[in-house]
């Protein structure tokens, strides 16, 4: 025993050194995209991040950024070296996890531990560890500044802690190991709630060993005690401690007037106290279960105060505080996710139900007089019972029939067929033709409030429990778990067809065709993607082999780590509940599932050596040994395949990103953002690295919240406050929705602003059910021009003072306007033209009309007082040139992007579409040439597919076309070589276009009709460059595109002709055969 103790703890550091090493190469030396660039930030500065917040990771960040000794640079590296190093103690424990069930495993009815067994049980170890240190979805995460990898670390902490204990139940005081696990699940909370999910593993554990006979009832009774002490520490230690706290601190200001938070101090210090009273008194009383149980509970408690710390610094009112949780009843809503919104679990309404009501809920909020004020807030919707249903997998309004019937359906009928517009579609002989359509849904007939009859259709139980399998089950959880275990199509996220991208993938093409079509001959950016990643089934069928040796071999063991797989992995899909569509994959939450899958492809080693043993009939270390070589190939192939696609550690263009909206901006700006792949890396950029701490960053997806609007009514940084002029009585939990009621033609902005902030009863609407609320007497707001301040403010240049309207109208669109909307028309009336407005994407202002006063610098847009009438919507607004091309060219950066060891993902690759990163150039360019600086142009362009190759980049008609307009317009104007790399360029993307069209050509049957689009759209953006080739003059390239239509079937009379087709036979120009040369 002690040789095994003693190389367990050598190997484990081995595989701990392994892992830590692959981690540190391959991590991302900066921020990377979505949360982690708010993680990172708020981190260096103990800032507020968004809900439910991380303050232990945020704390842990911190200590780690110290390690950057104030060099900026250091610090996104410092968290993620953090993350990585957490990672590796994951697998850590993970390998100790592993040799200690195998141990139980080879030692099962008395068996002697030998070396032989001891060779094989770390060996074990050595290949399940691995084979989760190289498996995609935890590697990902173990690289980036996310929280889900220290998280990963608690859930393999706990559950090593707790065969710890389990191995030393007998000695005195082992039940501390159970305090010290309560102590981390409580710390644990303050990184991410998912460590909770370990509770019924651990809970079995401990009903093993202290029963000597398992019974049914006894399993069943720990089942409910498991999901007791979940719902214990989830729904009453996390909410209810903070909601008592809450009411004795209103209590204490509002009555007692006290400082706000001292109830909250006071309650605390009152409840840590009373628990530690009760232990003890329980303690003297021999109570030993329930002095364990409050022991652990106050652990728990302790633990979880590092929510303290966000209420601490929010009070400091930071740049970034989100949602500002200053006090206890703030930070309960940021517990509670209020701002997510709810959806049911196991009863409830479907999408397609109408609501009966609205559901309100009474809230506290601190007013600005220092005191707690109640609001009554809408957090939903009634519905008749007649509506409401069990297990409600469809519930989400926001999607609607379409999304939710291409997963739901699986019933067909027979009915007259009908065409798009709903007409009757006939034969030859104007007959109606019939055929199988889908059938989905039933009409359900009911009357409404006013007792008119209406009706909708509701999906059938059959269709909601189809969806639960075919798309929550299958599509957003097995297909995750297959990803990691058989292989990976692509790490493109599908947006209208399942069959071509974000599939699993074996390599075995037989298998592979029949569910994803074929897979030879493919298209090169399809081969070419280092995402597409194929492990021929070894990691799945290592783990099964193990899961069934665990199953036969060690029943009560096994059923601890199937606890695990089940709360990691189908119970998130039960509890999230999870809509069509979502922003991203979501496979990094079930990480955990994959954690216990990977147990069971160390016990597939242990399998393996028995199964040689019996082959060759010797129990030496020859069988052992043979059976770790053999199995090493599941790490080994999982390494090999995933490397290239994970090695981040050159990549920047998440950080990039942020500093070239940043750089867009002229000073003193205010730039409007939405989602957060265009908000957190220019926050990363301003609090990490002091980027541009001049600009105003607002969030508008966040603008709608009152505590953002109190945010940005302050100096941030170097950045004044944004010009609100609204009292906070107008828009505290009101005026979440103000109607557009058309009563003027027309009406100065300041005048409707003023309008809006009145109290005065003629400026308020009454809605049928008597209630008065705030409106906008017009859809045409004048907002006036100064143009003197347009100047000085450099939001218009002097060469361009002519160009400049008098007015500048905003034409509302719909009948209402949200907050956000509303505060941003506040913005507008009182800015005064002193301070320029940026936009990251023109839809910001879409609904207020305004699209055709945006200026493009570049990545950001400008608002200016210049119309400019959007022609097509991949060209809006004006361009500077001598502005945007100095940015493209001396300011801007991309993320090593033209350097091959750079990985450009797909989400890196939808950003710099979504931000117009390389049609820039082109878009300048056009620019240029308009002003006759040919030279300039394509120098420009050449420059944006040298800093953003086609190597690294996917073609798109977006990012593509406009290069091509480009170069062949410069080629017009003289420059010959120009025409060249326009030809060169096209050349390249039809050759693109054909091999995707021929591969999905060879789709048959029902994957054919998947493609059938996609080929249209091909097709589309070759006759595009096909046009745009012929009507630059390029007949060489004409005629290579002519030859490729007749090989497709099109006939002459539907091609240019530039000389190539071909001439009809003139009979006599023929010479007669010889009769006799016939015969012959």
């Amino acid at each position: 025993m002690h040789l095994f103790k003693r190389w367990n703890n050598l190997v484990g550091w081995g595989v701990f050194a392994i892992a830590a090493i692959v981690y540190l190469m391959t991590m991302e030396p900066v921020s990377s995209l979505w949360d982690c660039s708010e993680f990172i930030a708020t981190s260096y500065k103990l800032e507020v991040g968004h809900p439910p917040g991380a303050p232990l990771f945020m704390m842990l960040a911190r200590l780690a950024t110290l390690f950057a000794f104030g060099n900026p640079d250091y610090v996104g590296l410092a968290v993620n070296a953090m993350n990585s190093l957490a990672s590796a103690f994951c697998i850590l424990f993970l390998f100790w996890t592993i040799t200690h069930l195998g141990r139980r495993l080879a030692t099962r009815g008395g068996a002697e531990l030998t070396r032989p067994t001891i060779v094989a049980i770390l060996g074990a170890g050595v290949v399940g560890a691995l084979a989760y240190t190289f498996t995609d979805t935890f590697w990902f995460s173990a690289i980036e500044g996310e929280v889900y990898a220290l998280s990963s670390m608690f859930t393999a902490l706990v559950v090593w802690l707790m065969l710890k204990w389990e191995e030393q139940a007998d000695e005195p005081h082992a039940s501390r190991w159970i305090v010290l696990i309560a102590y981390l699940m409580g710390l644990s909370i303050g990184v991410h709630i998912l460590n909770l999910l370990c509770i019924p593993a651990l809970v079995f554990i401990y009903y093993f060993r202290k029963t000597d006979h398992i019974t049914w009832k006894g399993a069943l009774g720990t089942t409910v005690l498991a999901g007791a002490l979940i719902i214990f520490l989830n729904n009453i230690i996390i909410p209810y401690t903070v909601w008592f706290g809450a009411q004795v601190d209103t209590l204490f200001v509002n009555t007692f007037g006290l400082p706000v938070n001292s109830g909250m101090v006071v309650f605390a210090l009152a409840l840590i106290l009373g628990l530690g009273w009760a232990a003890w008194t329980a303690h003297r009383k021999g109570h030993v279960v329930l002095n364990l149980f409050l022991i652990s509970t106050t652990m728990v408690l302790v633990g979880f105060s590092s929510y303290a710390s966000m209420t601490i610094r929010a009070a400091a009112n930071p740049p970034m505080n989100s949602n500002n949780p200053n006090n206890p009843h703030a930070l309960l809503s940021v517990l509670n996710r209020d701002q997510y919104g709810s959806r049911p679990l196991l009863y409830g309404a479907q999408y397609s139900a109408p609501a009966q009501d609205v559901k309100e809920k009474k809230i506290w909020y601190l007013d600005e007089d220092g005191k707690y004020k109640q609001a009554t807030i809408l957090t939903g919707y009634t519905h008749a019972p007649e509506f409401m249903t069990l297990f409600p997998r469809m519930w989400n309004p926001a999607k609607g029939e379409k999304e939710y019937k291409q997963w739901a359906a699986y019933r067909t009928k027979t009915e007259t067929l009908r065409n798009e517009n709903g007409e009757i579609r006939r034969d030859a002989s104007g007959r109606p033709i019939r055929g199988e359509v889908v059938d989905y849904g039933r009409k359900h007939i009911y009357t409404d409030s006013y007792g008119d009859t209406r009706s909708v259709v509701e999906p059938t139980f059959g269709e909601n429990l189809h969806f639960f399998f075919n798309y929550q089950l299958s599509y957003m959880y097995w297909r995750y778990f297959l990803w990691n275990f058989v292989g990976r199509q692509s790490d493109i996220q599908p947006s209208r067809t399942t069959i071509t991208d974000g599939n699993w993938l074996s390599g075995i093409q037989w298998i592979d065709r029949m569910y994803v079509g074929p897979q030879d001959n493919l298209p090169r950016e399809i081969a070419e993607n280092k995402g597409r990643n194929t492990y021929y089934f070894l990691p799945f069928l290592l783990g099964l082999i193990g899961l069934i040796y665990q199953l036969n071999r060690d029943p009560r063991n096994f059923s601890i780590v199937m606890w695990l797989f089940i709360m990691m992995g189908v119970a998130l899909v039960l509890y999230f509940n999870t809509s069509p569509s979502e922003p991203r994959e979501r496979d990094y939450v079930y990480a955990g599932s994959f954690y216990a899958f990977s147990i069971w492809i160390g016990f597939g080693v242990l399998a393996l050596r028995e199964l040689f043993e019996k082959l060759s009939k010797r129990r030496t270390m020859v069988p052992a040994a043979a059976a770790i070589v053999v199995s090493l190939s599941v790490p080994t192939i999982l390494a090999a395949q995933n490397w290239d696609d994970h090695d981040r550690s050159h990549r920047t263009m998440a950080r990039d990103i942020g500093w070239n909206y940043l750089q867009s901006t002229l000073p003193n700006s205010i730039i409007l953002d939405y989602g957060d792949n265009d908000t957190f890396p220019l926050w990363n950029n301003q609090e990490v690295y002091g980027v541009r701490t001049d600009v105003r960053i607002v969030n508008t997806s966040y603008l709608g919240g009152e505590w953002y609007i109190d945010e940005m009514k302050t100096k941030a940084n170097e950045a004044a406050p944004v010009p609100f002029s609204l009292p906070k009585h107008k828009y505290t939990f009101t005026n979440d929705q103000i109607l557009v009621d058309n009563r003027v033609e027309s009406a100065d902005i300041r005048s409707v602003i003023d309008f809006v902030r009145s109290d005065d009863p003629r400026s308020k609407i009454r809605l049928s059910d008597g209630t008065e609320m705030d409106y906008i007497p017009t859809r045409r707001i004048a907002l006036p021009v100064n143009k003197e301040n347009a100047i000085a403010s450099g939001i218009v240049a002097e060469k361009d003072r002519d160009k400049m309207v008098d007015t500048v109208y905003l034409n509302l669109r719909g009948n209402t306007l949200d907050k956000s909307q509303l505060m941003i028309l506040d913005m507008l009336a009182n800015f005064d033209w002193k301070r320029p407005i940026y936009l990251t994407q023109v839809y910001i202002l879409q609904d207020l009309g305004l699209m055709d006063y945006l200026q493009f610098d570049g990545y950001a847009y400008r608002f200016v007082p210049i119309l400019t009438p959007v022609q097509s919507p991949y060209e809006i607004g004006r361009i500077d040139a001598d502005y945007a091309s100095h940015l493209l060219k001396e300011v801007f950066r991309y993320g090593n992007l033209n350097d091959p060891r750079v990985y450009s993902d797909y989400f890196i690759q939808y950003n710099l579409s979504a931000s117009h990163a390389r049609d820039a150039f082109a878009r300048v360019a056009k620019e240029l040439l308009r002003e006759d600086r040919v030279e300039e142009a394509v120098e420009l362009l050449d420059l944006g597919l040298e800093k953003l190759p086609t190597s690294q980049i996917r073609f798109t008609d977006a990012n593509t076309y406009p290069f091509l307009e480009a170069y062949y317009a410069a080629g017009a104007m003289g420059d010959a070589e120009a025409s060249e790399k326009g030809d060169a360029l096209l050349r390249e993307y039809t050759r693109t276009l054909i091999e995707y069209i021929e591969y999905y050509l060879r789709f048959e049957g029902a994957q054919g009709d998947m493609v059938s689009d996609l080929i249209d759209e091909k097709l589309d953006q070759l006759g595009d460059v096909y046009y745009l080739a012929s009507y630059a003059g390029r007949r060489d390239v004409v005629a290579e595109l002519n030859d490729y239509y007749r090989s497709l079937g099109v006939s002459e009379e539907n091609l240019i002709n530039v000389g190539d087709k071909p001439q009809p036979t003139d009979s006599s120009l023929i010479a007669p055969i010889e009769a006799d040369s016939v015969a012959q």
